[in-house]
């Protein structure tokens, strides 16, 4: 079974009576021809990659080669002020964590891309310590995101420069949304509706990089498409739905990438990037790149 929608993975969910990750890993293990337990420990790996970063960010000595970014996980994480609580606390300290270390060349997990790969880990990692969960658990719900990307895939883009940051940090949170709905034991219905309801939050979010690099404002992004996530998976767990079903939501997205203009999806022609400080910025970036003063 190609994975091509929401639709789809919540029907195989219910006709099988399992949760979307189940149905995901067991497609995983068709295509590559591996056993499931061996798709699950290939994906325990990548939840140790992603805690491994989240360690490196939260630790504060990761700074990016422009110096543009770093230490503000470490910053977000030790306040003593926090208005939102530890929960949400966390999730933007390892997101932030995770975009800093993608932004100073350290190793991360591009789900779905480098410029959104703080989500994931932000939330997974957030509501698994919140809910006392294993390594499976969050490994299986990293296969729950990875239905989602791929649906998301197939009916629009996971692309920046196709798409704008929806289709990155948008999408991520819709992924990580479904993720944490049955990380919580949603069903599969919740699942979908919490991704419906993170992308369509999301919709019409610009890719406008200062400078062309995936920092400003990539990494403050990420964090708070962490938090977009947990909202759209708290109101889904309470019986929220979406007006509009997560697929069509998805074309949506599609529709909009392919509307936004070329200097709004990652050329750093607009938006941010073309106000005067973020020119300032890429002009003293671009100088000491060139050894210039």
């Amino acid at each position: 079974m190609k994975i091509t929608s929401v639709a789809q993975l919540v029907e195989a969910a219910n006709a099988r009576g399992c949760s979307i990750a189940e149905v995901v890993i067991a497609e995983e293990a068709r295509v590559s021809g591996s056993q499931p337990s061996q798709v699950m420990d290939r994906m325990v790996g990548v939840l140790q990659v992603m805690r491994a970063a989240v360690e490196r960010g939260l630790s504060g000595e990761v700074r990016s080669r422009s110096g543009l970014t770093g230490g503000d996980a470490a910053r977000v994480w030790g306040t003593n002020r926090s208005l939102a609580g530890e929960t949400i606390n966390h999730a933007i300290s390892r997101a932030l964590a995770v975009s800093e270390v993608n932004a100073g060349m350290g190793k991360i997990v591009a789900a779905p891309t480098a410029g959104s790969s703080g989500v994931l880990p932000g939330v997974i990692l957030t509501i698994g310590e919140q809910l006392g969960a294993d390594e499976t658990t969050m490994a299986r719900a990293l296969f729950t995101a990875a239905g989602i990307g791929l649906a998301i895939g197939a009916q629009a883009t996971l692309s920046g420069a196709e798409g704008g940051c929806q289709a990155e940090c948008g999408s991520a949170a819709a992924m990580a949304a479904a993720a944490a709905v049955e990380m919580a034991g949603g069903t599969p219905e919740q699942a979908a509706q919490a991704a419906a309801i993170a992308l369509k939050s999301s919709l019409g979010l610009v890719c406008d990089p200062v400078a062309g690099l995936v920092e400003i404002p990539c990494v403050k992004r990420n964090a708070l498409s962490a938090v977009n996530a947990l909202a759209a998976a708290e109101m889904a767990l309470a019986g929220v739905k979406s007006a509009i079903p997560a697929d069509e939501v998805i074309q949506a997205m599609g529709e909009v990438g392919r509307m936004l203009p070329e200097a709004l999806r990652e050329t750093a022609r607009g938006g941010l990037a073309q106000t005067p400080t973020g020119r300032r910025i890429a002009e003293e970036v671009m100088g000491r790149n060139s050894g210039g003063q």
